[in-house]
């Protein structure tokens, strides 16, 4: 039987709510959330929570399901080769109406050592902050393992972290090992691998939704820490109808586009999938045959197989993701 040809693709967002979340995923981007949402999950191969298509043939199909008939149709050639048919992305917006836990990521090797999972390279752009909105980003001295551990013990872990006011716009890339934490009055995008690894070291002594504790992983971060200062701050040149490059990683490129203009773009050398997040304003994106309008808060995924794209824009900022090829 002759599959359906594939065509760009929408995911239903999964809301997921957290004992620090809020509600300006409603409000900035009209999810349809009730609750204290932290986290709106717009793109996830991850056990558990993989998403579902929302409209067209294939609705109410997993990503799961359309990545076993397609592989590199979908993905890419080089992505597979290097991933399998797994999605080797997550694509999030998060909500911090309370400062998130203190934490922190593996890389790959030991994630897949201890966990069978990748590891946890992110990068995160400020979509909302605050006035004195800030992120916790390593530490404000020079540290290492032995004085860690002390103020680790004696419960002053709090007077040791680094902290960077933020504002919109600003981006980030965080490392693993990197300790972090998302503040108060910052609502964010985040682009990172596929894994739900996270090594909390300090959560403010704060009960989860359920009442209870949540856990720490303090042994399992101590090898894992990097206690080198952070420089996590990324510098990028924004310019208006062409891509600028915010950042690029062995797992993932970012580009920011602020269009006033319609854009054609020539897909063919990609190998890679495309994922646009909208981030201000309207888009309509025309590839394949079809045409999809996103706005504010939606995210849409381009299969490899597109060799074209034309975007035309309503005061559109977008976020375009694509995995490089491996160095």
């Amino acid at each position: 039987m002759k599959l359906p040809e594939l065509y760009p693709l929408r995911f239903r967002p999964q809301l997921i709510e957290k004992v620090w979340g809020g509600d300006q995923l409603a409000a900035l981007f009209g999810k349809k959330a009730k609750g204290n949402i932290g986290e709106s999950w717009e793109i996830s191969g991850v056990e558990g929570h993989v998403s579902v298509v929302d409209k067209g043939v294939f609705e109410g199909r997993s990503l799961t399901e359309i990545l076993e008939l397609y592989g590199s149709e979908l993905l890419g050639n080089q992505v597979v080769e290097r991933f399998g048919n797994d999605f080797p992305l997550l694509f999030k917006f998060i909500d911090a109406r309370e400062d998130l836990s203190v934490q922190l990521h593996p890389n790959d090797a030991i994630a897949a050592e201890r966990h069978n999972s990748f590891g946890k390279t992110e990068m995160w752009y400020i979509l909302h902050a605050e006035e004195n909105a800030r992120l916790i980003l390593g530490f404000d001295r020079e540290m290492d393992r032995e004085t860690y551990e002390t103020y680790l013990s004696e419960g002053k872990i709090t007077e040791i972290l680094g902290e960077t006011e933020v504002k919109k716009g600003d981006a980030f890339f965080i490392a693993p090992g990197t300790v972090h934490a998302i503040g108060a009055g910052v609502v964010l995008a985040e682009i990172q691998q596929t894994s739900d690894i996270t090594y909390r070291i300090f959560d403010w002594n704060r009960p989860g939704i359920d009442g209870k504790m949540r856990e720490l992983h303090t042994q399992l971060a101590l090898d894992v820490i990097d206690f080198q200062n952070t420089n996590a701050k990324l510098r990028f040149m924004e310019t208006t109808n062409e891509p600028s490059e915010i950042c690029t990683s062995a797992y993932f490129s970012t580009q920011l586009l602020q269009l006033t203009k319609p854009l054609q773009k020539n897909l063919e050398a990609l190998d890679s999938f495309l994922v646009y997040m909208c981030v201000e304003g309207t888009a309509t994106i025309a590839a394949m045959g079809h045409s999809e309008k996103i706005k504010k808060g939606d995210t849409m995924l381009l299969p490899a197989c597109a060799t074209h794209l034309s975007i035309a824009t309503e005061g559109a900022t977008l976020l375009e993701v694509y995995v490089p090829v491996a160095l």
